[in-house]
């Protein structure tokens, strides 16, 4: 019978089962041919144990039983005489049709689309780092345990990352906090009636959170030597077009600390003017103006006040696209079975927020 996978133009692949479930895997090795032959070979001996006249034949059957286990060994333990497709691609449909039966989940798209790798790429960190602290305030209670598992797994493997590189912890630190208040909220307050699993499962993942926490309050930056160019040898001007790249405010005051040219360059009323200008409309700065002594619009505390209240425009290295034509979500770089004349036409970039109204239902 053929196996009609969730893309019915695709041709037909090797199905293997594993302790994991179903795996599609192509043998490229023809030593796994060989072994295969040679384990198809067992049926058809015999099998002889004993001595004189205490001897036993096995049968056929047995022999069959013991050749499709061996099989099963195979196929379980030698991982490098297979390789296993996995697509980082899922198709977002909200009904049943006669090609694909029900509809994707929040968790299938979290595993699918292989986050676990892309923290590892720094165009994609923040994109994640980002979608997971929107789950965190929003969609936590309406993952499966499955994608609960998922979640914190990668959110280990973040926290391990910016403990070893020092990328980014503040970006991580905030995360957290997010995650810990809906935590604290949702078993205190609500309880086990709205969250999937064991209450006492979410006791414990509270108290990692808060001893990540820790962690990165405790976080020593590794003072690296440089014999060669460094930051403070630049020119001014150049130093100052570093400064005009940066869209978060934080990441401003942040290099202002380093050294006191720096310091004096991020204090430039125009560089926090043309941030505000950037993040925010002319409308929202009537509404919240604010002065300083000398009457001047102080744009440097503008900025931080109108974060309050407006949302800032969001900036990534890499996001996931959305093919309108084929209703397909995906990295960019890693492609998806498109059948549009042009697909480049039907892409379209898919933010944190946008990513979770996809599977809202």
């Amino acid at each position: 019978m053929p196996f009609l996978g969730q893309d019915w133009r695709s041709p037909g692949w090797r199905w293997v089962k594993t302790e994991d479930g179903w795996k599609r895997c192509e043998p490229f090795s023809p030593a796994l041919e060989d072994e295969n032959n040679q384990l198809n070979d067992i049926s058809h001996t015999v099998i002889l144990t004993g001595d004189g006249e205490d001897e036993e034949i096995c049968g056929t059957e047995d022999c069959e039983f013991a050749a499709k286990k061996r099989k099963k060994d195979h196929f379980r333990n030698n991982t490098d005489s297979q390789c296993f497709y996995r697509e980082k691609w899922i198709y977002v449909h909200k009904e049943s049709t006669k090609e694909r039966h029900g509809y994707c989940t929040l968790g299938e798209a979290f595993n699918r689309l292989d986050f676990s790798s892309a923290i590892q790429d720094i165009r994609r960190f923040n994109y994640v780092v980002k979608l997971l602290q929107l789950i965190a305030k929003s969609q936590l209670t309406s993952l499966s345990g499955a994608a609960q598992k998922n979640y914190f797994n990668i959110l280990d493997k973040i926290v391990q990352k910016v403990m070893e590189d020092q990328y980014n912890p503040r970006l991580i630190k905030d995360l957290l906090q997010d995650l810990s208040s809906t935590l604290c909220i949702l078993i205190r307050g609500v309880g086990k009636s709205v969250l999937v699993g064991n209450i006492n499962i979410w006791i414990c993942r509270l108290e990692t959170i808060l001893l990540w926490q820790q962690q990165l309050k405790n976080l020593q930056m590794n003072k690296q030597v440089n014999n060669g160019l460094t930051l403070s040898d630049l020119p001014l001007h150049m130093l100052n077009n570093i400064l005009y790249r940066f869209s978060d405010g934080w990441d401003i005051i942040t290099l202002g600390q380093v050294t006191p040219t720096l310091y004096m360059l991020s204090e430039d009323r125009q560089l926090w003017k043309k941030l505000c200008q950037y993040h925010f409309a002319e409308k929202q700065f009537c509404r919240h103006l604010i002065l300083s002594e000398k009457g001047h619009i102080d744009w440097k505390l503008m900025y931080f006040a109108l974060q309050k209240y407006y949302p800032v425009k969001e900036q990534y290295g890499d996001t996931l696209h959305f093919c309108r034509h084929c209703s397909i979500l995906f990295w960019k770089d890693t492609g998806h079975p498109c059948t549009a004349s042009d697909p480049n036409n039907c892409l379209m970039p898919v933010s944190p927020q946008h990513f979770i109204d996809l599977f809202k239902f």
